[in-house]
């Protein structure tokens, strides 16, 4: 059995990625809002190819004998979770981010062409922030997105519950910027089974819908979570886990049962 779980693009994000990309082409500020769990934060990493970035953005400095990844050129989307407290971080984490991210750039050009370095644009290499966790943001954390936003045009998306494009409403100089809003619903019942047919197959095992016994388990989880990206997640962590110290090979409605019994979901 594997706990590598890739990422799976279903038709929600790519709905996700088409708001996203417009809020970049036209310089944008957008809001994307959604229900605890269906995958918005999983989306924008993905889309911001975070697992790649991070760890160098993360680096106090880049040393000269340190070989940058040549595909991080490609990159020109930031990732950021608005902090719990100090709304006045949010300026400065962004700023270090987009300098970060610009100094990476003339890296690889230098290691590329290795002609004199030059001077990084502060802002040249970032055409969009994904701000997840949008709802902590209050006033002083808004305006000083929006000065951001003036002084460098670029898209921004802001990443919340249900209720975040009501409560920006208080806010009219920003409201007044924001172009696109977007809603990330959970999964329908034909990306549950893309996704479901995936988990199987993480486990080492295939699913057959025409098997009674893989069918009951299959519509037991589907009722249990409600296409909602999280809870399979977790879900299928504590089936592995179920499986493991019973000794079983199947994915049984059983399984799924005790699984459940594990976690803090409501009954569906």
């Amino acid at each position: 059995m594997s706990n590598q779980t890739a990422f799976l693009e279903t038709k929600e994000y790519r709905r996700f990625v088409e708001f996203c990309e417009a809020c970049r082409k036209y310089q944008y500020i957008g809001v994307c809002y959604g229900e605890a769990g269906v995958g918005k934060t999983m989306a924008a990493k993905h889309l911001a190819r975070w697992d790649l970035l991070s760890p160098w953005l993360n680096l106090p400095r880049v040393e000269d004998e340190q070989q940058v990844p040549l595909e991080i050129l490609e990159e020109h989307t930031l990732y950021y979770t608005s902090p719990v407290v100090k709304p006045t971080q949010i300026g400065k984490d962004l700023s270090v981010l987009n300098l970060r991210l610009a100094m990476l750039h003339e890296k690889v050009h230098y290691q590329k062409s290795e002609t004199q370095k030059r001077i990084p644009d502060f802002y040249g290499s970032t055409e969009l922030v994904l701000i997840d966790e949008a709802d902590r943001l209050k006033l002083v954390g808004l305006e000083l997105i929006r000065d951001m936003y003036d002084q460098h045009p670029m898209g921004i998306v802001l990443i919340g519950m249900p209720g975040l494009e009501r409560q920006l409403m208080r806010y009219p100089q920003l409201y007044s910027r924001i172009g696109f809003a977007h809603e990330y619903k959970t999964l329908k019942k034909e990306e549950m089974t893309f996704i479901l047919k995936n988990k199987w197959k993480e486990l080492g095992l295939n699913i057959n819908l025409e098997d009674f016994t893989d069918y009951e388990a299959f519509t037991a989880v589907v009722r249990m979570t409600g296409g909602n990206f999280r809870l399979i997640q977790r879900l299928f962590t504590q089936i592995e886990r179920v499986m493991a110290i019973n000794q079983v090979e199947t994915i049984s409605k059983e399984v799924v049962d005790a699984a459940r019994e594990s976690l803090i979901i409501g009954h569906k």
